[in-house]
């Protein structure tokens, strides 16, 4: 049986067979969420959609049937190599890219992006700081963030090993 730590493990960065199955597991647990994340981007048949840390891949659909552009950067090379894998065509024709990276060094240009969003990977941060940064400089300066988490005092009531997971206080990831 897995334990608290090494799920918590795969969930910060899913990789081999049961990191396939835990993005299948974000993808139901996060769906909710990201259903209310999508729409708030308030997209256009235009727009340049940046995606962080898309894991199972949940939104990449949505994003893509009202986007002219998306492009995703998680952590977990399986995750990147799997959303290559299905969004293939896309890929092909220029509408999709997904690249491995991470928030405080994202393998963009500056301004490349019209909309970003992110849902719950703010607890895998090194810095919301860098974080941040690094979003602002990739988002065109009239550009749209849409940031979806638990607040600390829910995450703190599921039991998620703090050794793994940085809580977050509302307050703090807005300012």
């Amino acid at each position: 049986m897995a334990t608290p730590h090494f799920i918590a493990r795969q969930l910060a960065h899913p990789n081999g067979f049961l990191g396939r199955i835990i993005g299948q597991l974000m993808n139901r647990h996060n769906a909710k969420m990201n259903a209310f994340a999508v729409p708030m981007l308030e997209l256009k048949a235009s727009d340049r959609v940046l995606e962080i840390g898309f894991g199972g891949g949940v939104s990449v659909k949505s994003l893509l049937d009202a986007a002219a552009y998306v492009a995703g950067v998680d952590r977990s090379r399986d995750m990147v190599r799997r959303a290559r894998s299905i969004f293939s065509a896309e890929v092909n024709e220029g509408r999709a890219d997904f690249r491995e990276g991470d928030v405080e060094a994202l393998p963009f240009d500056a301004a490349s992006f019209g909309k970003v969003c992110t849902v719950n990977t703010i607890y895998f941060w090194k810095s919301l700081e860098a974080g941040f940064a690094e979003i602002r400089r990739v988002l065109s300066p009239d550009g749209r963030l849409v940031v979806g988490f638990l607040p600390k005092d829910r995450m703190t009531r599921l039991g998620v090993p703090k050794d793994i997971f940085t809580l977050r206080e509302p307050g703090e990831v807005v300012s």
